[in-house]
């Protein structure tokens, strides 16, 4: 029993100071919050959730060396960076007619779950990490059976899951204090974080293909 809860809570940690650290996913969680409403975090983490317990089942099938080829590496990098890139010209061109909505969009909240998913797949060096370290803490929870892959789930979705709805929430009730302007400025510097982190990406996987 004490196996299991250091399982959970350390996976918890792990996922935690993993989903604090800037990324894609927190970039679409800080510009679709004002216009989708406090549920845009938790439920872009459905998306999230629904890819990493797809990986964690390919991982476990034998994917991880496949993953850990330098080409491999190169090609999910480069086509990440260009899913940015394409992404952040979006973000760009739609400022001029943004305005703030507090309303909660519940008919396209299945978009925000396919969003969840986009940012995470564009994110190359997400998919790298669960092919070092989450493959190794998941080859480690195996050794306790079907519940020691369940608590390490469980322990990882809740890291990611709390963070951004703390992310969802702060922003949320900001409400008050963002006009159309802020808003406007808050969209142009999340796409030029899309852009910088696409950058990075492609000429991450160039390097590998170069060296």
């Amino acid at each position: 029993m004490l196996s299991l809860v250091t399982i959970i809570f350390s996976s918890f940690v792990i996922a935690l100071s993993g989903a604090m650290m800037p990324g894609p996913l927190l970039t679409a969680v800080i510009s679709e919050t004002p216009r989708r409403g406090f549920v845009a975090g938790p439920v872009m983490i459905i998306g999230h959730g629904i890819l990493e317990l797809a990986l964690v089942t390919a991982l476990l099938l034998g994917l991880a060396p496949f993953l850990e080829k330098a080409e491999v590496f190169a090609a999910i990098a480069i086509t990440g960076g260009v899913i940015l890139i394409w992404m952040a010209l979006g973000m760009f061109r739609s400022i001029p007619g943004l305005s703030l909505s507090w309303e909660v969009d519940k008919e396209n909240s299945g978009h925000l779950i396919i969003s969840g998913i986009l940012m995470s797949i564009a994110n190359p060096y997400w998919m790298i990490w669960w092919a070092t370290i989450g493959l190794g803490y998941i080859l480690h929870c195996k050794q306790f059976g079907i519940w020691g892959m369940l608590m390490f789930f469980i322990g990882h979705i809740l890291g990611d899951l709390i963070w951004y709805t703390v992310v969802s929430a702060a922003i949320s009730r900001g409400r008050k204090f963002l006009s159309d302007k802020i808003y406007r400025g808050m969209i142009g510097i999340c796409a030029v974080f899309l852009i910088f982190f696409a950058c990075y990406f492609i000429y991450s996987g160039l390097d590998k293909i170069i060296s």
